[in-house]
């Protein structure tokens, strides 16, 4: 399988002075949080709890635990959640919430789109002691694989899931700031853009912990400040879209951070441009976003012979056209095999290659240790000669 090369180490500078590199931070959570445990089960709604507007936040338990019966996973993953709706089965992926420090139950708070499928029928229809199926945890958006000792988490509307995840991590192991000199704290600037401050997300807890925790600043801004705000706070932040002057303003040591970047396609491709403007190194800055893309497998190279895809199970076998993804050549075949994104994101196609290679590009839906089990996904994968697949 052909994976992506790996990534160099980031430069770390002392604070206060640009240029001199500080002496390599270890992952967050190393030596304290648990390697991941998948889950693949139907897990209970236990709780609602409304965050803001339009803004809740689903409280998980699984029916079938992991071994020891704790959930481990990293701030900033995601699941996949399936529910039937409309007669129909419904897959979309959502941020955990939670922290990996309360392994107990799992957490994914979800702002409701109008005209979507899922987020309204959790808003409206689902009800205590409901049940949907959750898969996961997947991703690589988390801080855990880019240690820094100081940080700038963006985001806007439900970008902030990774976020709270995140902090609430940081908070809970004490990592946030220092009880005297010396870079043994985080320092960590979140910094969350919304419509109103009735959409911020999480208000009263992010801000009684940046009042608690010397290492987390906390900065809002709102596009607009109703005359009489309902949340019934006086309103003291930044008012109108995020720009790089109040970027700068904000964050003036930005250039020193490492970013971690949620929100909607607008929102990220502005804040690349203002984080380019303002000096900063964009291999420094990390991205997630849920927006399904096209399929993601490789092109075809002109004159290249193909391959036969053979499947165990089935017995079946197909010879396909070069360029052509193994989930395409699966149905050619009459193979059915399990689908939801086409991308490589949600990881529901998920299977097991007995014999050959793959070339595979994928959006976070398949993780390391399965690709080291000789598990890919078909959807993103063409073969890289003939193939053996478990199906």
């Amino acid at each position: 399988m052909t994976l992506a090369p790996d990534r160099a180490p980031a430069l770390h500078l002392v604070p206060g002075v640009p240029g001199v590199p500080d002496s390599p931070a270890g992952p967050f959570g190393a030596g304290v949080l648990g390697e991941e445990v998948d889950l693949d089960t139907e897990v209970v709604l236990r709780q609602r709890i409304v965050e803001a507007r339009d803004l809740v936040t689903f409280v998980w338990e699984p029916v079938t635990r992991p071994v020891g019966g704790l959930l481990a996973f990293r701030p900033g993953q995601y699941v996949t959640l399936t529910a039937g709706i409309g007669g129909e089965s419904v897959e979309r992926c959502y941020t955990i919430s939670s922290p990996p420090t309360r392994p107990h139950l799992l957490t994914t708070t979800v702002k409701r789109v109008e005209g979507g499928r899922m987020s309204p029928w959790l808003h409206d229809r689902l009800e205590g002691g409901g049940r949907v199926h959750l898969r996961g945890p997947m991703g690589d958006f988390t801080v855990s694989e880019h240690p820094a000792r100081r940080y700038l988490l963006l985001s806007a509307g439900s970008g902030v899931t990774p976020t709270l995840s995140t902090v609430r991590a940081m908070a809970d192991l004490a990592a946030l700031g220092s009880l005297g000199p010396g870079p043994d704290g985080l320092d960590v600037v979140v910094l969350h853009s919304a419509r109103t401050p009735d959409d911020l997300p999480c208000r009263t807890e992010l801000e009684a912990l940046a009042a608690t925790h010397p290492g987390l600043r906390l900065v809002w801004t709102v596009d607009d400040v109703p005359a009489q705000p309902g949340a019934g706070h006086a309103w003291t932040g930044y008012r109108g879209m995020l720009t790089s002057a109040v970027l700068a303003a904000a964050v003036p040591d930005l250039a020193q951070r490492e970013v971690m970047l949620c929100g909607p396609d607008g929102y990220r491709a502005a804040v690349r441009s203002m984080l380019a403007e303002l000096g900063a190194d964009l291999t420094r800055c990390h991205e997630e976003s849920f927006v399904v893309a096209e399929a993601v497998a490789p092109e075809a190279v002109e004159g290249a012979a193909g391959a036969t895809v053979r499947f165990g199970r089935s017995g079946r076998e197909v010879h396909c056209a070069p360029g052509t993804t193994v989930l395409d050549a699966a149905r050619q075949a009459g193979v059915r095999l399990p689908s939801s994104c086409a991308s490589g994101l949600c990881g529901t196609c998920k299977s097991t290659l007995l014999s050959g290679r793959v070339d595979m590009r994928h959006q976070g839906g398949i993780r390391p240790r399965e690709i080291a089990q000789d598990r890919f996904l078909p959807c993103c994968s063409v073969p890289d000669g003939d193939i053996v697949v478990d199906a």
